[in-house]
């Protein structure tokens, strides 16, 4: 694991720290209204069923959504606090819903948790990839890409300013979309044989 990695996952206490003090400004207690409006009525929103990934779920919102819109929904998160409050608020795993505590970049946590390459049918981007460091943000869509299937999507709503530090870190829209446009490394044939 590369040292900005270590530096990553040993944060976790800095995002604990922040649910258990409410320090987290950017809790709307219900989903972001721009990703419920789009996946609710728009016309080009993903159809369920599908597995989703919602990755730095916090306190699971975007989740207990997706699940009532009739997905089968992941709540990832290495805030071990964010994720006693999804469950607080939002239920306890079940067959349509699961939460996990776990970083992104973990292939080895995610992959024994049963998200193995090409077994997402979509992922739903609210406050992870503001919340990382902007020199992850590579590793970010090659995980994204690595975990969807062939066709699938990509969802998000980024935090687009150019203020000093972070997190949130602010993305440049231009960047943000060629980024995404690029096409991920086609997965391995023992990839795909695990799946």
């Amino acid at each position: 694991m590369s040292p900005s990695r270590q530096a990553l996952s040993a944060d976790a206490s800095h995002w604990d720290k922040r649910y258990q003090e409410g320090a987290d400004g950017w809790e709307l207690e219900q989903p972001a209204p721009p990703l419920a409006q789009l996946l609710r009525s728009h016309p080009l929103a993903p159809q369920a069923p599908g597995r989703v990934l919602v990755p730095g779920c916090g306190r699971g919102h975007e989740v207990a959504l997706l699940e009532e819109l009739g997905f089968s929904t992941i709540g990832l998160d290495f805030s071990g606090a964010a994720l006693r409050e999804a469950r607080r608020l939002h239920g306890e795993a079940r067959d349509t819903l699961q939460w996990l505590q776990a970083d992104l970049f973990d292939r080895q946590a995610l992959e024994a948790a049963g998200l193995t390459p090409g077994g997402l049918s979509g992922i739903v981007e609210h406050t992870c990839f503001c919340a990382i460091d902007p020199g992850l943000r590579e590793d970010y869509i090659a995980t994204a890409c690595r975990l969807l299937t062939p066709g699938g999507w990509l969802l998000g709503l980024f935090w687009c300013h150019r203020q000093p530090g972070g997190p949130p870190w602010g993305s440049d829209p231009e960047l943000v979309e060629a980024q995404l446009r690029q096409p991920g490394p086609p997965p391995s044939p023992d990839e795909i044989e695990s799946c």
